[in-house]
């Protein structure tokens, strides 16, 4: 955490400003064009991308309820208690059945007919987050997907980084082609329950505006263990808890030990 305060420091503060009110400005409309209803679920882990999508809404008037799934004792079920004891949002927890999860994984992989290990954990993860948000009566779920996408949350960003911008882009481009393709695989899994999963920050537009963002301002060298420190300190800003602020990143696969208890039946 002290580094990553380090290199806010280091920004200059009028430009900050002026990028972080565009930045907020662009997620609110792109919010605004893709979300329909005004009751939503949010996949939440307690991570800054789905916290900061989460307050972002709320404070534009949504009725956001936080949906977390999980193996019992997993990070992203704790994590996220731990969060919304500032945020104090609606929030629902599923905690995945490990007797039933190999029949469950199967159907999926039959279902969404790919060997890519990712597709399938992400699969997984939001077959459970639209059961939960099913019996919440919520056809709706909101994500943050996009954010490590555009604005270099991987740590293959780091890899990518001696390359120098042309590098960066390119791999932003198989991330994103990448994530649009399997999000439409999620969004198969999650008609099953008549939900609709949706990535506001995955629309034309906002991929459109994200890729005019400095990549100075996401990434700072090949040593940057934060990154997407614009988003971090958008999230700062409108009132995201400071422990979801500075949470390296943690996938949704890991913190919900899925990918782990996947493995262990492969």
């Amino acid at each position: 955490m002290e580094i990553y305060v380090k290199l806010i420091l280091s920004f200059n503060v009028s430009d900050m400003d002026f990028l972080n009110q565009t930045l907020l400005k662009n997620i609110k409309n792109s919010i605004s064009e893709i979300v329909p209803k005004k009751k939503i679920g949010v996949a939440f882990s307690g991570g800054v991308d789905s916290t900061l999508v989460s307050k972002i809404c709320s404070d534009m008037g949504f009725d956001v309820v936080l949906l977390t799934i999980g193996f019992s004792e997993s990070h992203d079920i704790l994590f996220s208690k731990e969060v919304n004891e500032f945020l104090k949002y609606p929030h629902h927890i599923l905690e995945i059945d490990g007797e039933t999860f190999p029949t469950i994984t199967s159907n999926i992989r039959n279902v969404i007919d790919t060997d890519n290990l990712s597709w399938n954990e992400n699969c997984i993860a939001f077959h459970y987050v639209s059961k939960l948000a099913k019996s919440l009566n919520l056809d709706t779920v909101i994500t943050g997907n996009g954010i490590d996408e555009l604005f270099c949350g991987y740590n293959v960003y780091r890899e990518a980084f001696s390359g120098g911008e042309i590098r960066i882009n390119e791999v932003m481009g198989l991330k994103l082609d990448n994530e649009l393709k399997m999000m439409k695989a999620v969004n198969t899994v999650a008609s099953e329950f008549n939900v609709k999963i949706l990535q506001p920050l995955l629309s034309a537009p906002f991929i459109e505006y994200a890729k005019t963002v400095p990549i100075s301002e996401k990434i700072h060298s090949s040593d940057d263990l934060f990154r997407k420190h614009i988003i971090r300190k958008l999230a700062s800003d409108v009132g995201v808890p400071e422990i979801s602020c500075t949470k390296r990143k943690k996938a949704l696969q890991y913190g919900s030990k899925i990918h782990k208890s996947l493995i262990k039946i492969r």
